[in-house]
């Protein structure tokens, strides 16, 4: 799933679309795995159908276009997603397309290489239910080491493998997570409860600087490709990565020893020996 830095880099690369009138909804023809659109869409279409998007916001790991009836439009890329307002990678897997007027920005695109994303238009009280505290943790480019600290410090489950709860926390992911972790020097099999006042700090400061970075240079396009801005060109994070895919490098941050590669709920967790030491 696009973490937080790409999800937000993406919405910032819309936001030209702001004040823009929704003139058409197409779903352009794709032979590939369908997405999720709720409603079906020929509702869908007519919802959005000459409402006028007056914001793009952001909920974890979700662009958001909010819609002058107060509706809302939610676009989750999860793993190969992408919103774009220029050529998509390939026709073939272009999902949804939002034709505008009254802007510089011409269509509005929603295009998935895998077809796990999801599009779902929401009424206002809809998605504050959907959305609430119930549902979702405190957004992590948000929150201060005490509420960092209340998220996770009763739980005993491994410090990495809590850090990609959305119910807990909003935003993370697990490549900005391992990233995290090696800054705070915390190793990844640390139980939250057994985290000390001094360690929450330390991850809430490496939190806000890997996240506010990883924006700043558009988020991290890796070997495969997939992940590309809305203007559909790389990230530029991958190069500041500290540890992420870096197994068997020597650690950049020590450079003594190796960082090591193990499994944690299913996901690679990449950290140095050295500097987080259990």
């Amino acid at each position: 799933m696009p973490e937080l830095p790409e999800v937000e880099t993406m919405r910032r690369g819309v936001l030209g679309v702001v004040g823009a009138t929704i003139a058409n909804v197409k779903r352009p023809p794709c032979t590939k795995k369908p997405i999720s659109i709720t409603p079906a869409m020929g509702t869908f279409r007519r919802k959005l159908l000459g409402k006028q998007i007056i914001d793009i916001a952001r909920v974890g790991k979700r662009v958001v276009l909010v819609l002058d009836d107060d509706s809302r439009v939610i676009m989750e890329p999860r793993m190969t997603g992408l919103v774009l307002i220029t050529d998509p990678p390939t026709l073939d897997h272009l999902r949804l397309e939002i034709q505008l007027e009254n802007c510089e920005v011409d269509t509005l695109l929603f295009w998935d290489r895998r077809g796990l994303g999801t599009i779902r238009w929401m009424s206002a009280s809809e998605f504050d239910e959907a959305f609430s505290r119930k549902h979702i943790g405190p957004d992590a480019l948000d929150i201060d080491w005490k509420i960092l600290r209340d998220c996770f410090a009763t739980s005993r489950r491994a410090i990495k493998v809590a850090l990609l709860d959305q119910k807990r926390l909003a935003g993370i992911g697990n490549l900005y997570a391992a990233e995290i972790l090696h800054l705070a020097k915390v190793h990844p099999e640390k139980e939250c409860d057994e985290l000390t006042a001094h360690q929450w700090k330390k991850m809430a400061t490496a939190m806000q600087q890997v996240l506010t970075q990883a924006i700043r240079y558009e988020g991290s396009t890796l070997g495969d490709g997939t992940y590309r801005n809305a203007l559909n060109q790389d990230g530029g994070y991958q190069s500041k990565h500290l540890v992420y895919a870096k197994a068997g490098e020597v650690c950049g941050t020590c450079q003594k020893e190796e960082v090591l590669r193990i499994v944690q709920a299913q996901r690679s967790t990449f950290y140095c020996p050295r500097c987080q030491k259990l």
